[in-house]
C-alpha cells in the first residue's frame, strides 16, 4: 500500500497488550492512523517473568524501540533442563542467537507492557473500552464498546487475548479449551534463591507431572518463581492452597521446598492454563486477529509473547508492501498461521504419557487439549 494510503487508513486496535500496543506502534511508525481499544480501566498486568526470543528483540531492533525494552530486561545466554534433584539433563545456548545477532532478554510482564504503552501517545489508548459487538461491512467494521462508544473503522486488528470477542463474533466460536494444567507465579527476592539463577540464565526442574522454573530479573534483584502441575481443576482461577504447592513440589531439590515454603501466598497468582485449537481462518478483508487471539498457547514453549510480537511486526510489513489492505491481511494469514499452529502443537506436548496417566488415568497422551 503506497504512504499515501496507508496515511489514510483509519484503524482500531482492540487489545493494548503486546500484540495490540506493538502492532500500534509498528502502524503508527507507517503513518497510519491508529487508535487502542482496551477493556480494562487501566494498565495492569500480573503474573511474572517471560523471556524475549532473539528474533522478537530484532524485531524491536526494527520498529526502533530496542533500547526502550532493553532498559527494563535482563540478557540470557542459556537454559538449563535438570531433574527435579539437580541433575542436568540439557544446557543450550538459545535458538536464534547467532542468526539475529540479539540475545534473549528476560522481562517482568508488567515492565513488558509498560515499556510497550510508553512509545504511544497518550492518546492514541483508551481505557475502559469493552468490546460488546462488531460488524464487518466487507470494505470496513463498526465496533460497538459496552460503554456506548461505538467506532467505524478501514481496518480493525483484533488483539484481544484468548477470549477475544472479535473472533468469537467473527471467526470461530470454539471456547478455550483446559490445558489439564495449573501455573503458580510469583516474583522473589533473587537472595531468596541460593543464587541459583545468579548467572542471569533460566533453568527448569523436571519432575513427575511438576515442572518448576527460575527466571532470573537481574536488572530487578528478583527472580520470578513458576511453578507448573498437572490438574484436574479446570476453574480459571482455583483456589490458592499452599499446602497444595507443597505438595507438587514434594522431592524436588531441598533449595526449592525452601522456597515455596517462604513464599507470601498473597504474592502468588494462580490460574488454570488454557489454549485454544488452531483457527482456521485470522481475516476478512478488514478484520484480522493477531497474538493470543489468533493462536493462544501453553507456555511450554515460551513462545506467546514473541509470537504476539512477531505478528505485530510482520502485520505491518504485510501492510507496507502488499497493493490492498485484502492482500495484505490474506499474506499475514499465510506467513504466520503454518508457524503459530506448530507451535500450538509442540505446546500442548508438555507431559509424557506416564505423567498423564497419574493424573488422568482414562485419558491418553494429546487429549488433554480436546478437553473443555
Amino acid at each position: 500500500m503506497t504512504p499515501q494510503i496507508i496515511k489514510n487508513l483509519n484503524v482500531a486496535v482492540i487489545g493494548a497488550g503486546y500484540a495490540g500496543a506493538t502492532a500500534a506502534h509498528a502502524l503508527k511508525l507507517l503513518g497510519a492512523n491508529v487508535t487502542v481499544y482496551e477493556q480494562a480501566q487501566e494498565s495492569r498486568e500480573v503474573g511474572a517473568g517471560i523471556g524475549l526470543r532473539p528474533s522478537t528483540m530484532a524485531q524491536f531492533q526494527k520498529l526502533g524501540i530496542v533500547e526502550v525494552i532493553k532498559a527494563v530486561t535482563s540478557a540470557s545466554d542459556y537454559f538449563e533442563i535438570l531433574t527435579k534433584d539437580g541433575q542436568r539433563i540439557a544446557m543450550e545456548e538459545w535458538p536464534e542467537k547467532h542468526t539475529y545477532g540479539a540475545s534473549t532478554h528476560f522481562v517482568h510482564r508488567g515492565d513488558f507492557i509498560q515499556a510497550l504503552l510508553s512509545v504511544l501517545p497518550p492518546e492514541m489508548v483508551k481505557f475502559d473500552h469493552r468490546l460488546t459487538r462488531i460488524v464487518d461491512n466487507g470494505t470496513g467494521a463498526r465496533v460497538e464498546f459496552a460503554n456506548g462508544v461505538a467506532i467505524d473503522a478501514d481496518l480493525v486488528i483484533a488483539a484481544d487475548g484468548i477470549r477475544s470477542q472479535v473472533r468469537q463474533q467473527l471467526f470461530s466460536d470454539k471456547p478455550p479449551i483446559f490445558a489439564g494444567e495449573h501455573a503458580y507465579r510469583v516474583v522473589i527476592p533473587a537472595r531468596d534463591t541460593f543464587g541459583m539463577v545468579d548467572d542471569g540464565n533460566l533453568r527448569m526442574y523436571v519432575g513427575m507431572g511438576t515442572k518448576i522454573y527460575l527466571l532470573p530479573l537481574l536488572h530487578r534483584h528478583e527472580v520470578s518463581f513458576d511453578v507448573t502441575c498437572l490438574s484436574a481443576d479446570a476453574s480459571p482461577v482455583p483456589v490458592l492452597n499452599k499446602a497444595e504447592l507443597l505438595r507438587v513440589v514434594q522431592g524436588f531439590d531441598p533449595r526449592l521446598i525452601h522456597i515455596t515454603e517462604g513464599l507470601d501466598m498473597a504474592q502468588v497468582n494462580l490460574r488454570a492454563v488454557y489454549d485454544i485449537d488452531p483457527v482456521d481462518t485470522w481475516n476478512s478483508r478488514c478484520v484480522v486477529l493477531i497474538g493470543d487471539a489468533a493462536h493462544a498457547m501453553c507456555h511450554h514453549q515460551g513462545q506467546g509473547a514473541n509470537s504476539a510480537v512477531l505478528d505485530a511486526g510482520i502485520l505491518a510489513d504485510c501492510i507496507a508492501q502488499e497493493p490492498s489492505l485484502a492482500q495484505a491481511l490474506a499474506n499475514f494469514t499465510a506467513k504466520r498461521k503454518p508457524m503459530t499452529d506448530e507451535l500450538q502443537r509442540l505446546s500442548r506436548q508438555g507431559w509424557s504419557e506416564d505423567e498423564i496417566q497419574s493424573v488422568f488415568p482414562n485419558q491418553h497422551e494429546g487429549e488433554i487439549a480436546t478437553w473443555g
